[in-house]
């Protein structure tokens, strides 16, 4: 599976609370998260995250004062294995893509990982990935 999905990039001043902010937010409001990635500087944080709900996430976090991007990111799902996220590199750089930015995860006990990564053609790098992908 590569799919496009839209995910919310949020910045925080980077001071406790404000992650369990975001999370009890959209937990009253039974959204669920499926990805999150937070990158610190010295003084602020940007919370990169994936919601089943991504308009509803959007509008309950501006509600709350904070500011938010949404974007447009490509995920895939990717097998659990050696390789697998080589193999779906190699190929973005042989078609002279760039990944501006990527996180990924997988469970040890479970065959299969999840790649989401940002790339300035979008459509193009599904074409590509989805020959990669697992199903």
């Amino acid at each position: 599976m590569v799919k496009k999905e839209k995910q919310l990039s949020i910045f925080l001043e980077n001071r406790p609370g404000g992650l369990a902010k975001i999370c009890g937010t959209l937990a009253e409001a039974g959204v669920n998260i499926l990805a999150l990635t937070i990158q610190d500087t010295v003084d602020h944080a940007i919370v990169r995250l994936l919601a089943d709900r991504p308009v509803k996430a959007l509008l309950l976090l501006e509600q709350h004062g904070l500011y938010i991007l949404e974007s447009d990111v490509i995920v895939m799902e990717l097998d659990n294995r050696p390789g697998a996220l080589a193999a779906a590199a190699r190929q973005l750089a042989h078609a002279d893509i760039n990944v501006e930015y990527a996180y990924c995860t997988a469970i040890d006990r479970q065959g299969t990982g999840c790649l989401i990564l940002k790339t300035k053609e979008m459509e193009r790098t599904i074409e590509l990935l989805s020959g990669l992908d697992r199903g």
